[in-house]
């Protein structure tokens, strides 16, 4: 029984940590998803691209489109600066200008604090990218 019990705590466990987490606009209506190994997915889960481990930001086709560095700077394919995701959530442009911020329960707000969109369990420097930078908002 007690076997049974393990494995049944195992699959739960598998099954709540490799679910794709949403994105959702500011009606709470799902925009995409991103799985925990970094796939980004349309609403209807059809996979738009990647963010891997190391930072690199990829089209569907796996073809290199960014980079998501270390200390939050978001680039271009060309290692030229996009914007910057601050520690505290503040998202900034190339020109150091606040676009908007990630909360830390997920709530994702533009320059004005108007509520843009939700991103709960998601990496704020992952929600950030997908919300400024390649438009998940609408």
């Amino acid at each position: 029984m007690q076997k049974i019990f393990l494995l049944f705590l195992f699959v739960i466990c598998v099954s709540v940590h490799s679910k794709a987490q949403a994105i959702q606009n500011n009606s709470y209506g799902t925009t995409g998803y991103i799985k925990p190994d970094g796939t980004i997915q349309n609403s209807s889960y059809g996979t738009i691209g990647y963010i891997k481990q190391d930072g690199t930001v990829q089209n569907s086709s796996y073809g290199t489109i960014g980079y998501i560095k270390p200390d939050g700077t978001i680039q271009n394919s060309s290692y030229g600066t996009l914007g910057y995701i601050k520690k505290d959530g503040t998202v900034q442009n190339s020109s150091y200008g606040t676009i908007g911020y990630v909360k830390s329960d997920g709530t994702v707000q533009n320059s004005s604090y108007g509520t843009i969109g939700y991103a709960k369990g998601i990496d704020p420097k992952w929600a950030a990218a997908c919300f400024f930078f390649f438009k998940f908002e609408k």
